[in-house]
């Protein structure tokens, strides 16, 4: 078994897209996964499945949960996953974590749906919106903030209209918290 972490994308925010945690869990299990755990209701889901990590694997499984909730909440969800090692990986390379000044309110990243073309790296890598930080290392963006995320000029959207790539941002005690669950053994 493998164990995978998807990220949604825009449910449960303002009141609107609302799908229950429990409901989500229930698809999960439908599309032949196990031992799902969901984290807050942002969208953040753990999963196993018997498939290897491939990246064929996980576009198969994007593919899917997208189909499965626009099925039945007839709308469009981003889904991006991950697998718990390239979550491992994440978490022991974050290049702003030992920034001076660092603290973990600071840190965030956005999930890239996939590694951005080299044309379009180049372009966004001319933007500058200092005290706040990007760097992109292949399908994640690590973000530093200097004050609130929501303040920032580095969004999802920022990032999908200059990369054409979807995205979907967790701060870093998500990502610390979705690691923590992942590797937990029952």
């Amino acid at each position: 078994m493998t164990k995978y972490i998807s990220i949604l994308r825009g449910i449960n925010v303002g009141g609107k897209r609302k799908i229950l945690m429990a409901d989500l869990r229930e698809m999960y299990q439908s599309l032949g996964f196990e031992n799902i755990i969901t984290y807050i209701q942002s969208g953040n889901v753990i999963f196993e499945s018997k498939k290897k990590n491939t990246k064929t694997s996980a576009n198969t499984f994007t593919k899917k949960i997208k189909e499965a909730i626009f099925e039945k909440y007839g709308f469009d969800v981003p889904v991006i996953i991950r697998s718990v090692e390239e979550i491992k990986n994440i978490v022991e390379n974050h290049p702003f974590e030992k920034k001076e000044g660092a603290q973990i309110e600071n840190l965030c990243l956005t999930f890239l749906s996939e590694i951005p073309i080299e044309e379009n790296l180049a372009k966004i890598n001319t933007y500058d919106y200092s005290p706040d930080l990007f760097q992109i290392i292949e399908d994640n963006v690590f973000l530093f903030i200097q004050g609130k995320y929501h303040q920032s000029k580095l969004t999802n959207n920022f990032f999908e209209k200059k990369l054409k790539v979807s995205a979907t941002t967790r701060n870093w005690k998500t990502v610390n918290k979705l690691l923590e669950l992942s590797s937990a053994e029952k």
